[in-house]
């Protein structure tokens, strides 16, 4: 059954009451109430001011409980201190959603926290969710609903704006205005003390007013509902991103302004590349991204072709490729032939392809369709500069023309103004993105080609990537363990390299001798040449410190190394605690590339892998790339090609290429680790050493710290990873095996079939609806989903090709108290009375429990005797439904045995 979403009185109200109406010029009571007004709210609207009769004219109220009747959303624009009454009166009112206007609150210092922190007590207490506060307000332009103090309305339209901050958006809405850009909703959610990006994100996903999402981000509150939430919305709606805060001084002012932390840019961007999502750095690119979009533009790669009758708009539009990471392609044999026969002997003979001063529109459709033809190019922007015998209308239609006859993405920038704008508009009417200006075109075509890579990020679901047990890894969690009730943090090099080993990472064997004669037994048993290294929790750079010795060959000098390394690692670092010296075989890999594999906890967003150029001037060179976990191979491989090291990773002057499935297997592991051992917060692995045998870790270091303990083994993460512990096989009677397991993105066509294969009656008791089959937003929805709020088990058929028919599904979603979830069941029907129900919801109900959830809900027709049956064995109980006496509602408690 579809119910409102619990945020349709904030977007949908049918009432508002503004508190704090006023007749005083230029106040904010003042201009919001008559925005509210001018703006043909279709609703019933309620000023309240206690010390007026009338306020623009309209009867007034002294306060929200004199009103009598129904009110759905109230807007607060009185001082801070009166807020936490007034909330509890619109508590006692039975208002579910409210706007605070007003800033002094978090960002304020201690006495403002206070205040935030009483007012959201008292408005959790009686179920009234709060927009801001420090915000400015929210337009719904379709309603007629301008709930803002902003001098600007907003034009309706599809794309919906969601601000931290009102400034942005009362810019956002000026700049709109002039460009003919049009809302589906703009909120400004100010300092999200309650209602946050995540849960309106969740909102507009379902508002089919709402076709694209902008959004404005200063810092960000809770990291797994804002990715879980930004991750499902991108899946069915293009999202535009635009963050403050990416150098130093930009992350003070947020501070200043929200007293929110920006947090890492680098981490950020990290987090957006896997949620499909774009980031841009300003408004103007903002909306020009979104036009784009709205367009049939789309580049699967960034390898772009310039078609321009200028040489200098060419080269300034060369310039901004390079200047954004953008190659541009070169030209095949083939396309070169096409275009020394379609063009003069003068052109340029190269990408950009400068088809010269007097190009006709015929010469603009040859040099297009000879680029087109090109399967090294991934895009084509196609320019024009006004000259004396250029044709801009003429030229505009040719392209339009041709672009019917190709696939390959076009846009265009037509420079100038008066000479040129009817052309260019003709090109945006037509579904090509046209613009002024050569950077401008660049930058789009970045940020389009950006958006389609980070999708295929996004529909990455990285599960178990390796046959690694549970009990090989049950040592690095006792070690871990014991670790810390020694109340230590950092573990010693030979205790992290057990940890990599049970985790199936190569590592060079080491050993820790604590006397000079110790060092002289081990280093004989292991057999030299040896290396000999500091074993110090206080020591991060031992080369730095002198701590290390390498290439030893014989006794006497492992005694002078030992020595030595003792005297100047106490020298240099008088307070650092040494155990005593490692000892290890000396790598000798010819064709060894250094590499560095760390980890790092974001205080945001969670552990981190990072990766790059290793060695002594790791710090030097600066080269690493970040992913957040769980990975894939696919997700490995982008991480890898995102360095400059991976340039050095093939075959490099003399030496073969590296073993590349090694590396990765690396990478795949130390994934796998940071999932499975939530105590991890760093680990520095420098270097490993990969040559065309393999890859070997040379040195490591890890630091743990306690975890959390929750019912979610996952949540320190920021993406939960694909629950491969979830899988569990069941023999039939008949001999044959079922597997029930989460539903996987790919699972996308079998689901759907598997819901045409339903019975109209089936149909009806799942969806409560006569459709026939999933819509695409639909289908999306139900198979790839967070593994988080949401959870679907499938169960599976596999035939001997290792082919799967579906037989059933259960799923549950959490409820907007965070603390019950909503069930679905569905069975096919030939496959119903085998126990397949019973088996998926008895898995679906553990499952809740262990992730913490109270309990499980759900609405079932009344006529639906055979799921009531099911139900009452797995212990639901059966109640009336307060709305619907077609309907019963169904509650099953969950209690930890």
């Amino acid at each position: 059954m579809l119910e409102r979403h619990y945020l349709t009185s904030l977007f949908e109200p049918k009432s508002v009451a503004v508190i704090g109406a006023s007749d005083r010029e230029n106040s904010v009571g003042n201009i919001l109430f008559r925005n509210i007004i001018e703006s043909g709210y279709k609703g019933t609207l309620y000023p309240i001011n206690p010390k007026h009769e009338t306020v623009q004219g309209r009867v007034a109220y002294k306060s929200i409980e004199d009103i009598g009747a129904r009110v759905e959303l109230a807007v607060i624009t009185t001082p801070p201190v009166t807020v936490p009454t007034i909330i509890e009166q619109c508590g006692r009112s039975g208002i579910k959603s409210a706007i605070i206007i007003a800033a002094g609150f978090s960002e304020a210092g201690h006495s403002g926290a206070a205040l935030e922190r009483k007012t959201l007590e008292i408005a959790r207490s009686y179920g009234v969710r709060v927009l801001g506060p420090n915000c400015l307000g929210i337009i719904r332009p379709e309603l007629g609903l301008n709930a803002t103090f902003a001098r600007v309305d907003a034009e309706p339209g599809n794309l919906a704006l969601i601000s931290q901050s009102g400034a942005m958006c009362s810019a956002v809405l000026d700049w709109a205005k002039s460009n003919r850009v049009g809302f589906s909703s703009v909120v400004s959610i100010g300092s999200t003390a309650d209602v946050d990006f995540g849960e309106i994100l969740d909102y507009l996903v379902y508002d089919n007013r709402t076709h694209y999402i902008l959004l404005y981000i200063e810092g960000i509150r809770n990291a797994r509902r804002f990715v879980s939430a930004l991750r499902s919305a991108a899946r069915i709606k293009p999202i535009i991103l635009l963050k403050a805060g990416r150098h130093a001084a930009g992350s003070a002012a947020v501070h200043a302004h929200s007293g929110m932390v920006a947090g890492s840019d680098t981490v950020f961007d990290a987090v957006i590349r896997r949620a499909g999502v774009v980031r841009v750095t300003n408004v103007g690119q903002l909306f020009y991204a979104s036009k784009a979009l709205a367009s049939k533009f789309r580049p699967q790669g960034r390898r772009l072709a310039i078609i321009t009758n200028g040489g200098g708009p060419g080269a300034m539009a060369a310039d901004r490729a390079g200047d954004m990471d953008i190659a541009l392609a070169p030209l095949s044999d083939q396309t070169m032939a096409a275009l020394n026969a379609a063009m003069p002997d003068t052109w340029s003979h190269g990408n950009p392809i400068d088809i010269v001063g007097d190009a006709t529109p015929a010469r603009y459709r040859d040099a297009i369709m000879a680029v087109a033809q090109d399967e090294g190019v991934d895009g084509i922007l196609v320019m024009l500069s006004p000259q004396a015998m250029t044709q801009p209308m003429d030229v505009a239609q040719a392209v339009i023309d041709v672009s019917s006859q190709t696939s390959k993405p076009m846009l265009a920038c037509w420079m100038g103004e008066e000479q040129v704008i009817a052309g260019r508009t003709a090109l945006d009417d037509a579904g090509i993105p046209a613009f002024r200006m050569p950077e401008t075109a660049i930058e789009v075509y970045h940020h389009i080609s950006t958006y389609y890579r980070n999708q295929k990020l996004l529909l990455q679901t990285p599960e178990a990537t390796s046959q690694i047990t549970p009990q090989e890894t049950e040592g690095a969690r006792m070690l871990i363990e014991a670790v810390l009730q020694e109340r230590r943090k950092v573990l010693s090099e030979m205790e992290s390299k057990a940890v990599l080993r049970a985790f199936r990472i190569p590592v060079a064997q080491t050993m820790v001798a604590r006397t000079p004669t110790e060092a002289l037994l081990l280093a004989e048993q292991i057999g030299f040449p040896v290396a000999m290294k500091v074993d110090s929790p206080d020591v991060v750079r031992k080369t730095e410190a002198g701590g290390v010795r390498l290439k030893i060959i014989n006794a006497p000098a492992v005694r002078t190394a030992y020595h030595d390394i003792m005297e100047r690692v106490q020298k240099r670092h008088p307070e650092a605690r040494i155990n005593g010296i490692s000892i290890e075989p000396y790598i000798s890999r010819p064709n060894g590339r250094e590499l560095m594999i760390g980890v790092v906890r974001d205080p945001i967003f969670g552990p981190l892998i990072t990766f790059g150029s290793g060695g002594a001037e790791v710090e030097i060179f600066r080269d690493h790339a970040i992913a957040l976990p769980p990975l894939n191979r696919f997700l490995v491989q982008d991480l890898i090609r995102s360095t400059r090291a991976s340039q050095l990773l093939g075959q490099y002057h003399t030496m073969p290429p590296i073993d590349m499935d090694a590396l990765e297997e690396v990478l795949l592991n130390i994934s796998e680790m940071v999932c499975e051992l939530p105590w991890l917060q760093e680990l520095d692995i420098n270097p490993l050493i990969v040559d065309e045998a393999g890859a070997i870790a040379v040195d490591a270091r890890i630091v743990v710290d306690y975890a959390g303990t929750t019912g979610d083994r996952y949540s320190h993460m920021a993406i939960h990873p694909y629950p491969a512990h979830l899988i569990q096989t069941w023999e039939l009677a008949d001999g044959r095996t079922v597997t029930i397991r989460p539903i996987r993105p790919e699972d996308a066509e079998m689901e759907q079939e598997f819901v045409k294969g339903l019975s109209d009656e089936s149909k009806y008791y799942r969806f409560m609806d006569t459709m026939q089959e999933l819509t695409r937003s639909m289908l999306v929805r139900f198979t790839q989903i967070d593994y988080d709020r949401e959870m679907a088990l499938v169960a599976v058929l596999p035939d001997a090709n290792g082919n799967e028919t579906q037989i059933g599904v259960a799923r549950y979603a959490s409820n907007p108290d965070g603390e019950t979830v909503e069930f679905a069941l569905a069975v096919t029907d030939s496959w119903q009375k085998h126990g397949i129900g019973r088996k998926l919801m008895t898995a679906l109900i553990d499952t809740a429990r262990v992730k913490g959830f109270r309990a499980v809900v759900g609405d079932v027709l009344s006529t639906n005797t055979k799921m009531f049956r099911l139900l009452s064995s797995l212990g639901f109980a059966i109640h009336p439904h307060h709305e619907d006496p077609g309907v019963k509602r169904v509650v099953c408690p969950l209690r930890t045995p």
